[in-house]
């Protein structure tokens, strides 16, 4: 499970797949050399992003759900 405490790094080594979400939601976070010390809570509330939406999709994603927050 991703947490809003995991580093945006740490997420996509982990769940690569999680790319495309962090894109959707207008995150290009894997270009970003902060991404290794952001924690995702943090990044989503720089760049105006529901955290709880945010956690939701990426999560949907690793998991294999329909559901999404998009």
């Amino acid at each position: 499970m991703i947490t809003r405490d995991m580093t945006i790094a740490e997420i996509i080594a982990i769940y690569p797949q999680t790319m495309q979400i962090f894109r959707s939601f207008g995150l290009d976070c894997m270009e970003c050399q902060i991404a290794d010390y952001e924690e995702v809570e943090h990044g989503a509330g720089v760049h105006n992003v529901d955290i709880e939406q945010l956690l939701k999709a990426l999560n949907a994603t690793i998991t294999g759900s329909q559901e999404t927050a998009l």
